[in-house]
């Protein structure tokens, strides 16, 4: 076989994907579906979804029936590039003002994109009722109202439920309201969490015994094996125990769903040797663990039965925390941007230069990174007061400032919502020079900084950092450095390649690349904070945007910092409220 995995960190032993629970030194605590988020990113496929069920009530519905109350249904549109498609549509409420409508409609949640909906409700003419509701003509209905939101903005909600006001044709407020609750269904939670080892397997080493490690594939319905984890390596052990790994509900489907396990003696050089192989299910894992008894491994396609076998010695099903339990319950994500002004980005007043503010609005590279990062994390930021930081720029005073504020206020960094980032990026090409060297340390030691602060008040914020740079840093072992202190913090780091450098040397910073980064000290990263992304390239590709690619590794981030720190999301808020119905009467 091939390399495992791209993402391997100490040089590929480490575990990948399956949580990992019991790495030493907080190393190898892969996000929940890092395994298969290679597998995909490799194969040019997006990443993972979060399905979402959502249910609909509204109230104060205007009637538009003479002898009766109006007869409302509701339906869900996506919106994408401009264009509107239906994804659901409710059932008929007859004669009600405030429906309280029974079918859901699902729709899959993701992080890294904006997800506008747009909800129409009409009044079903009783000539009607007996059409099925995919059958309405709706152009024949009488219009109620509509309302428009993002996906994002109900999911950031305290109970998930977000209520809107309707608003006519012509764009009008109206009276009516509209509420829809959003759910992750109960699956999503689901994980499980196992603990394998092996006797006798074969020796595949001639001076010394085998490094074995297991590899766990789901198997798609055209037998496709995509790899949703592996263990770490264990060195020279032809009877190992690993650590325990943890697979979701999303990596392995269901429990009846095909799995492949495949046991390799490790190579360096990536061509690692099959040493077994079974295939199974997570429910016949558990029957495994229950009797106690060994699975045969099986030669390449199961040609040969062998000797080795593979026993479990712990099995648990668990509710693991997502994303959304944190973002609901009060959690927050704070954006950070900081903007390079070296000289090798041209002259701002030239059409050549990356700084270049098009007169006709058309947006440069450093304004689209701004803006498309920003719109989406928008939503995950209460306050939406961004720190916005420029570096490598001629200050008026002369002297050049590796970290100086956007909005040339010499004590407050912030500055309000992307519009306030996009006018500040604006002022400031006309009020410094572009000068350099590109450094990156300064500025990520000032939100390492901020972002520290924080945590000594209360965890439930997370820390961004957007860094957008058109050259390689001459500080490389300085920001590895600051990187590596970085990663014991609920900080991530966004870092946009725009222009036509050579970014290699910036690679090095994600680890992505198969190895943690380690500081001058020798000390490694406590985990992988940084995503990399070269604009030109991803542009190319035009399978997935830059701000998916940069943003597709945050939840993952975010949620290694959370579990491995014991944190969880706060129990949601009830409003206590009257009993439904009284209570019986006493005997």
């Amino acid at each position: 076989m091939g390399g495992c995995f791209s993402g391997d960190v100490r040089g590929g032993t480490e575990a990948v994907g399956g949580g990992a629970s019991g790495a030493a030194a907080g190393q190898g605590q892969g996000g929940p579906n890092e395994a298969l988020d290679h597998f995909l990113q490799g194969h040019g496929l997006r990443g993972l979804y979060t399905p979402l069920e959502l249910s609909f009530s509204a109230s104060k519905l205007r009637d538009m029936d003479a002898l009766s109350k109006s007869d409302p249904m509701l339906v869900v549109y996506t919106k994408m590039d401009g264009r509107l498609e239906e994804i659901g549509r409710t059932e008929v409420i007859l004669n009600s003002l405030k429906p309280l409508w029974i079918t859901k409609t699902m729709i899959n949640y993701q992080f890294e994109i904006v997800q506008p909906l747009v909800f129409r409700i009409y009044d079903i003419d009783t000539k009607y009722h007996n059409t099925p509701v995919k059958m309405l003509n709706l152009a024949q209905q009488d219009f109620l109202g509509e309302a428009f939101c993002n996906l994002s903005e109900i999911v950031t909600k305290f109970n998930h439920s977000l209520t809107l006001n309707l608003r006519n044709g012509s764009g009008h407020a109206l009276q009516d309201t509209m509420t829809v609750h959003a759910e992750e269904t109960a699956s999503s939670r689901m994980a499980v969490e196992m603990t394998f080892h092996c006797l006798n397997l074969d020796n595949k080493d001639t001076f010394s015994k085998s490094d074995p490690f297991l590899r766990v594939s789901r198997l798609s319905e055209s037998a496709v094996a995509i790899p949703i984890c592996k263990t770490e390596v264990i060195n020279n052990n032809l009877n190992p125990v690993w650590r325990p790994i943890t697979l979701t509900s999303q990596q392995y489907s269901s429990r009846d769903d095909p799995l492949l396990l495949e046991c390799f003696d490790f190579d360096a050089s990536g061509n690692h040797e099959l040493m077994g192989a079974l295939q199974t299910t997570i429910a016949q894992l558990e029957n495994l663990y229950k009797s106690k008894a060994g699975a045969n491994f099986y030669s390449r396609k199961g040609q040969k039965k062998l000797k080795g076998q593979l026993f479990l010695d712990t099995f648990q099903e668990k509710v693991q925390h997502t994303f959304l339990d944190y973002i609901s319950s009060g959690f927050e994500l704070n954006f950070m941007v900081a903007v390079d002004f070296t000289a090798s980005n041209g002259d701002p007043r030239t059409p050549q230069s990356l700084h270049y503010i098009d007169p006709s609005g058309r947006l440069n590279s450093y304004q689209q990174a701004i803006l498309g990062v920003s719109e989406v994390l928008q939503f995950y930021d209460k306050d939406r007061r961004f720190p916005a930081w420029g570096f490598g720029a001629r200050m008026p005073q002369g002297s050049v400032s590796h970290c100086f504020n956007l909005n040339a206020s010499t004590n407050d960094c912030e500055v309000v919502g992307f519009e306030g980032i996009m006018s500040a990026y604006s002022s400031t090409l006309y009020s410094v020079s572009l000068s350099g060297p590109t450094l990156f340390g300064p500025v990520i030691n000032k939100a390492a900084e901020i972002a520290s602060h924080s945590a000594q008040y209360g965890n439930n914020r997370y820390f961004v950092l957007l860094i957008i740079t058109d050259g390689v840093i001459t500080d490389e072992q300085e920001t590895k450095d600051s990187i590596v202190r970085a990663s014991d913090l609920p900080l991530s780091i966004l870092i946009v390649g725009v222009g036509g450098a050579d970014f290699t040397q910036m690679r090095t910073l994600d680890a992505d690349l198969g190895k943690r980064l380690q500081s001058s000290t020798g000390r490694v990263a406590t985990r992988d904070i940084v995503q990399f992304v070269p604009m030109r390239e991803v542009q190319a590709g035009g399978q997935v945007t830059v701000v998916q690619s940069l943003l597709e590794e945050l939840p993952g981030q975010f949620l290694e910092y959370m579990r491995t720190r014991g944190i969880k999301p706060q129990p949601p808020q009830h409003a206590s409220a009257p009993p439904a119905y009284p209570p019986p009467p006493q005997l």
